[in-house]
């Protein structure tokens, strides 16, 4: 089994440095460019089928990816970014690079302490349910001679990834995935081997 795990394209509210979890935001114009460029270097691998998460922006990536290609997409709810609650829409950063949410800071520099907002998750929640997919997924006889695409999201991305990592400790694994980063993971009798991380294509 190979599996290409993409982060959506850019969103305005990602250049806007708002808090962006199940507010289903589209792809902004930089983002479909980022999309279809992925989308050519990646036109000859062979992809059986594409798992996405249900929000738009993550859809269109795969859309965009694929192309003409005749891939069935599965939405699966549980690789849809962590929901933010309250905070979803708000600024974490203004106009100069600087961090104004104390919330976020947290998220960023300090995951495992972020605390789940009001109507919200925290990163327990989002590594447990990508854990299901994960398990299910490389457990299924019928998907391991497959190539399979994920879009997912930043912080789904490195969730799901923690099934793969070694080193546990740092969640984010040196950085939040930029947009459009592919992560090549092949699996073999269950066992999973990063083969290249965070491969961005200009």
């Amino acid at each position: 089994m190979k599996l290409y795990i993409v982060r959506h394209g850019v969103t305005k509210w990602n250049a806007l440095k708002k808090v962006q979890g199940s507010a289903d935001i589209p792809l902004a114009e930089e983002g479909v460019r980022l999309a279809r460029t992925v989308g050519e270097a990646l036109k000859d691998v062979p992809f059986d089928l594409c798992f996405t998460s249900p929000l738009m922006r993550a859809r269109q990536t795969a859309e965009l990816i694929l192309g003409a290609r005749k891939v069935p997409v599965i939405p699966d709810p549980r690789i849809q970014e962590i929901d933010f609650g309250d905070l979803e829409g708000t600024r974490f950063k203004d106009d100069q690079g600087k961090v104004v949410s104390r919330e976020m800071e947290i998220f960023f520099e300090d995951p495992a302490h972020f605390q789940r907002p009001r109507n919200g998750e925290n990163i327990e929640d989002i590594c447990k349910r990508t854990r299901e997919f994960w398990e299910e997924k490389i457990h299924d006889p019928n998907l391991q001679d497959k190539t399979i695409l994920i879009t997912s999201h930043g912080c789904a991305v490195r969730a799901l990834l923690r099934n793969v990592y070694t080193d546990k400790k740092d969640f984010w694994h040196g950085c939040v995935p930029p947009n459009c980063s592919v992560n090549l993971v092949e699996v073999k009798d269950q066992k999973a081997r990063l083969v290249e991380e965070d491969k961005v294509y200009v």
